[in-house]
């Protein structure tokens, strides 16, 4: 099983058009034969109005609902490439899965990828494509339910491959040896591209350490602002200031990854251009 890490994407029309080899259609419905997975909490959205089965359209414009309700969430380098899209092959020789063992590949990977948290109710949308054979697709809009942005592994490529191995022993596949490596490791980004990602996430706003420091200084700051005393202002008004520099540092953090050269090395082919879907579904 060989998995590869595609460039992400504006909108989920290329990645979900590549998976079914075919162009998107308002008419031509997929069942669960060909979306074989998709995350937990679509069971619990409100479809009751809308057809039992999705026209490969409406999948995609549901894919990228997320961009369009949270127009002001950005990604870790300052892009709105929010799909992600990883797919694996397995060998030529390997045996045809069954519908519930393609539909477990698709959950696993979710899961090592970050996409799928168990329990998380608020998480990413996600579905898992079985429309070629001897292939899965894994599409996800990395901008959560709850408006933030879901940050990958920096080491996504290895991690994929690592419980690609898992996944041979386990459904009896022939082990593909040194090929996957390789190719994993070819379609990641480059390690300035991980590097800046790393330092994104350590200035986030919403979930970087930084960003908690910060939060129980200005806190403690005014707490003691409420305290009686000269002691008490003029600790909480130098605890202010901490919290300024910190917030300093988040800035500096965020325009250094900026500044990191985001292109794969030149070894790696140009991926398509990202088609943006402007479609939207009549609400």
């Amino acid at each position: 099983m060989i998995p590869r890490i595609n460039e992400p994407t504006v909108a989920a029309q290329h990645p979900l058009g590549e998976a079914l080899v075919r162009p998107l259609s308002t008419r031509e419905g997929l069942t669960d034969h060909t979306v074989v997975a998709h995350w937990p909490g679509l069971d619990f959205s409100p479809l009751d109005d809308e057809p039992a089965v999705w026209t490969s359209a409406q999948w995609a414009e549901h894919l990228d609902d997320p961009l369009w309700e949270h127009p002001f969430v950005a990604g870790p380098r300052g892009d709105r490439r929010a799909i992600a899209h990883i797919d694996v092959r397995l060998h030529p020789d390997d045996r045809a899965l069954t519908g519930p063992e393609w539909a477990e590949v698709g959950h696993r990977l979710a899961r090592v990828a970050g996409i799928e948290v168990p329990g998380d109710e608020r998480g990413c949308r996600w579905i898992a494509v079985q429309a070629q054979p001897q292939r899965l697709d894994l599409i996800a809009n990395l901008i959560r339910l709850d408006g933030t942005w879901n940050t990958q592994p920096f080491d996504l490529a290895q991690r994929l491959v690592k419980e690609a191995r898992r996944i041979e022993t386990d459904l009896l596949l022939t082990p593909v040896l040194g090929t996957g490596e390789r190719q994993a490791v070819r379609a990641v980004p480059s390690a300035s591209a991980q590097l800046a990602a790393i330092l994104s996430q350590l200035a986030d706003e919403q979930s970087g350490p930084l960003a908690t420091v910060r939060g129980l200084v200005e806190h403690t700051a005014h707490r003691l602002a409420r305290q009686p005393g000269d002691t008490s202002q003029t600790t909480a008004h130098r605890l202010e200031l901490v919290a300024r520099r910190i917030h300093h540092i988040q800035q500096d953090l965020h325009a250094t990854a900026a500044h990191l050269p985001e292109t794969a090395p030149p070894r790696v082919a140009s991926p398509p251009s990202p088609v943006r879907n402007s479609a939207r579904r009549a609400r």
